[in-house]
């Protein structure tokens, strides 16, 4: 019996699949369907799955016949850096709107490092679903 469990295992890490990048993936760059494939090797601590894959971001450089590792991938960023963003400043009854730049690559729910055009201070917001950047909020 003690060697059942063993057995079990083996049999179990055996059938795992792996992505793979079948070609040269960028960084920033959206994984596409065609950019990926399943190969039958069981790689620690690589994606097992397509579809958490896909319609990601790739994060660092990815090449034809690696395996895509968790990290090296992440939800796709909305705000670049240096781009214009709308800057949301709630309490209360106030709502202020201003211009502001990124100054970090971010997707929704990021912190993002921003600066008002308006006073030129740096500031920390969050990034929404829709591209603003709320700075402060109740």
């Amino acid at each position: 019996m003690r060697f059942l469990v063993p057995l079990l295992c083996l049999a179990s890490a055996a059938g795992a699949d792996t992505v793979v990048a079948s070609r040269t993936i960028r960084a920033f760059e959206l994984i596409t369907a065609d950019a990926v494939g399943i190969d039958p090797a069981n790689v620690p601590g690589a994606y097992t799955d397509l579809r958490s894959v896909i319609g990601q971001e790739a994060r660092v450089a990815l090449y034809p016949g690696r395996a895509v590792m968790e990290g090296s991938i992440g939800v796709p960023a909305l705000i670049d850096r240096n781009q214009i963003v709308e800057l949301i400043f709630t309490r209360g009854g106030l709502r202020i709107a201003t211009e502001g730049r990124a100054l970090d690559r971010a997707a929704a729910g990021e912190r993002v490092r921003v600066m008002n055009l308006s006073s030129r201070t740096t500031l920390f917001g969050t990034v929404t679903e829709n591209g603003q950047v709320t700075v402060s909020q109740e």
